[in-house]
């Protein structure tokens, strides 16, 4: 019997991609405190629905992508998302059969989380940020987790991923 390969890999890459893309866009000082994870929000998105294929080896190469793009010393995004992805990967089965309003409470709990390691990663180093405005993007990004994720099933069920 044929082996049958892996469809969607690219489709996964791109909307990682399109993510970081988005992570990545200039804004006005005063909103880059609300500015959604949105490479987060896709890495769980797919952590959550393709747990074999996604998780923590994708989130840290995006996020050695997004050290890249932004700036930072190397590692500090890759192990907050590798954290996010081994998180997701290790309790896919719980998390999967909430509600979404209990999804997006845990997407804001998962965010957070990954938010003050990379806060104390950068404090390691020397540069910390306010621990108040840390949870503004969390936040932000639980309000947006319904949304995306009807986006992205969109593109999973559109593509026939599985």
């Amino acid at each position: 019997m044929a082996e049958k390969k892996p469809q969607g890999f690219w489709l996964i890459q791109l909307t990682l991609l399109a993510a970081l893309y988005l992570q990545a866009l200039p804004m006005p000082d005063i909103l880059l405190y609300w500015r959604p994870e949105w490479l987060s929000l896709v890495l769980i998105f797919w952590s959550l629905t393709l747990p074999q294929r996604v998780g923590i080896f994708h989130g840290f190469g995006w996020g050695l992508l997004l050290d890249l793009i932004e700036g930072t010393l190397l590692g500090h995004n890759a192990i907050a998302l590798a954290l996010l992805g081994f998180l997701c990967n290790r309790f896919y089965q719980r998390i999967r059969m909430y509600s979404a309003l209990k999804q997006s409470a845990l997407v804001f709990l998962l965010v957070g989380i990954s938010q003050l390691v990379f806060q104390w990663v950068q404090g390691v180093f020397g540069a910390m940020s306010g621990l108040g405005f840390l949870l503004l993007p969390a936040l932000v990004s639980g309000l947006l987790w319904t949304w995306v994720f009807t986006l992205l099933q969109g593109f999973k069920r559109r593509f026939a991923l599985n």
